[in-house]
Formats: structure tokens, sequence, C-alpha cells
């Protein structure tokens, strides 16, 4: 009852103190340049700027989030009402392109960084999630809404990284089920279908909790994950490890081997421990185990049954030569 009491006067003095509702929110939006072109330029405290922008931009970069697009920079207009997250329970939530707000709530949460969540109306991209205090509940982005759970740890932590177990997720019929597991993460004892139960001893109640609990844990920390696999339960014991993909990033799971690739399949990042590899920027994977594939889509399809090892077919220029990733 406690708890109730003092939810209901926290959104009470919401209500209250934000009697001015969504217009001023649109005005505040406007007049604090916050979208520009097809990048988003937040104000927020301490003199600092929230960028969601697909390419670097040119002020000062403080840190960078690659899987989500995001950038903290110096905030050289220093706008005087910056804007602030809301961890609050939340009073009404608009989308705001500088021109309409759209009235409407969150209706699938974002699940890690594989499926940012939706909207109940549609909404032009990019723009500003906020509740009725202009307070921010998200961005949009062309694959949907980044969550304010995820901005806030992105402006929290110093460096940005993400923890891996080796699998992705989805809802299914208030199952949360393994969608895709990586066959080249050693020991990796999970297979897609499996059905989680527990993780840590507690209850899994839906795939976007616990890719967050995951995904936020330190990496190298261990977890206790309980699964239903047919008619069986198993307990796994597992070690996270640094995530390599997902969000803007290609996540195909080759990326575990240090090379990562755009959405028309060229390579676009390589890492030191794949430079033997002999591939090089620009090369663009036609064939992933002799199967010709078009998209990143089809690459996580085919890899499912992997052991180890990848045999890819590169093109570069006129030439093509095949690559074994192991």
């Amino acid at each position: 009852m406690l708890r109730l009491f003092i939810a209901i006067n926290i959104l009470i003095l919401n209500i209250y103190a934000c009697k001015d509702g969504f217009d001023a929110c649109k005005l505040k939006v406007i007049d604090s340049e916050s979208i520009v072109n097809e990048t988003l330029q937040i104000p927020i405290q301490n003199n600092q700027r929230l960028i969601f922008s697909t390419t670097p931009p040119k002020s000062k970069i403080i840190k960078h989030d690659p899987y989500l697009s995001l950038y903290l920079i110096e905030d050289t207009k220093k706008f005087k009402y910056p804007f602030r997250i809301n961890m609050n329970i939340s009073s009404g939530t608009i989308g705001i392109d500088g021109k309409s707000v759209i009235e409407g709530k969150i209706v699938k949460n974002q699940v890690g960084l594989n499926s940012f969540a939706t909207f109940s109306e549609p909404l032009s991209a990019p723009s500003l999630l906020l509740n009725s205090c202009c307070a921010l509940e998200g961005v949009v982005t062309p694959l949907g809404i980044i969550e304010k759970e995820y901005i806030e740890r992105f402006l929290k932590v110093k460096e940005v990284s993400y923890s891996d177990i080796g699998i992705r997720v989805k809802d299914d019929k208030n199952m949360v089920k393994v969608s895709g597991s990586n066959p080249f993460m050693k020991d990796n004892p999970f297979e897609i279908d499996d059905i989680i139960l527990e993780l840590n001893g507690k209850k899994v109640k839906n795939s976007a909790l616990f890719m967050r609990e995951i995904l936020f844990s330190k990496i190298g920390s261990i977890h206790k994950v309980k699964i239903k696999r047919a008619s069986k339960l198993f307990t796994f014991v597992v070690k996270s490890q640094n995530r390599k993909g997902g969000g803007f990033l290609s996540d195909t799971f080759l990326e575990f081997f240090g090379i990562s690739f755009d959405k028309n399949l060229c390579i676009i990042k390589i890492e030191k421990n794949a430079e033997h590899y002999g591939v090089k920027l620009g090369d663009k994977l036609l064939e992933v185990n002799m199967n010709r594939i078009k998209n990143a889509q089809d690459i996580s399809g085919l890899v499912d049954n992997c052991k180890k090892s990848v045999n890819l077919l590169f093109q570069r220029e006129q030439f093509q030569f095949f690559v074994k990733l192991n």
C-alpha cells in the first residue's frame, strides 16, 4: 500500500508540474535544436549533448556507442533547459519530430541490441520520445526506439561495452526462446528453441528484461541459466564475454572472428586477430558454406549449425576467393 501511495503521489506531482503539456515539449525540441537533418542532438545536463547519428559528429566526441550509434559531445551552445531522462512512472508518452506531436505508448519493449522498441503510432525517424514533462523516454531511429534504460547506461559508463553469453532470444507465447546460438563461442551449451526459465535463480519474465540483464552485466561475470529443452530441464553455468555485434553493427556471429559487415555485406571492420585471414576492407561476402546469401539474416541461418569453422566466398573487384574462418 505504501508503494502504491508513493507512486500515486509522484504521478500527481508530475501532472501538476507538467501542466503546460505537450505543446511546451514541442517548443523545447525546436528551441534546443535537438533535431538537425537526420540526426538527434539533444542537450542534457553538464553542458553536453546526446547525439544519435549514423556518421560521426564533427564536434569533439567524449564517448561513443557503436551498437546504438549514440555519441556524447560537449554542448557549445549551452542550452539553458536541458532534457533529463525520465526514470519514474510516465504520465503519457509522445513522439516529437519538430513538426508534429503524436501521442501513444510503447507496445513492444527493446529486446537487447537486435530488436528495438516499437510505438503504438507511426513515428518518423529521427525523433524524440518524451513524457508530458518533456523528460526523455527514448529516441526514435530508423531501426526503432532506443529505450531510456539503454540511454541512461550509455551516459553512466566510462567505456561502452556489452556482455554476451552467446544467444539471441525472442518472446514466443509467453515464453522466452533462444532464436540464435553462437556456434563459434567455446563451450556454448545453448541450442535454438531452448526455453529460458531462470537467470541467476530468478524467473525470467520476458526477453527484454533477460537481454538487458545479460548485456548490462560485467564482462566475465558468471550466470546460472535454467532452460527447458524438449521435456528435459538443464541448468548451465556460463561466463559472459564481450559482445561483438548487434544494433547498427552487423550481428551474424562472424563478428566473433573479428570481421564486421555493412548492410551490403561488405567488410567495414577487421580486428587485429582477423588480419591473418587476408581479407580487406570493402571485400564483399557472397557465399557461406557454398550457399549464396543476400543479407545478414541469411548468414545467421547458415552458421547456426557450424562447428568452430566456416567457409566464406568473397569478391574483391573482379576477383573471387575463399576464406576459412576458424
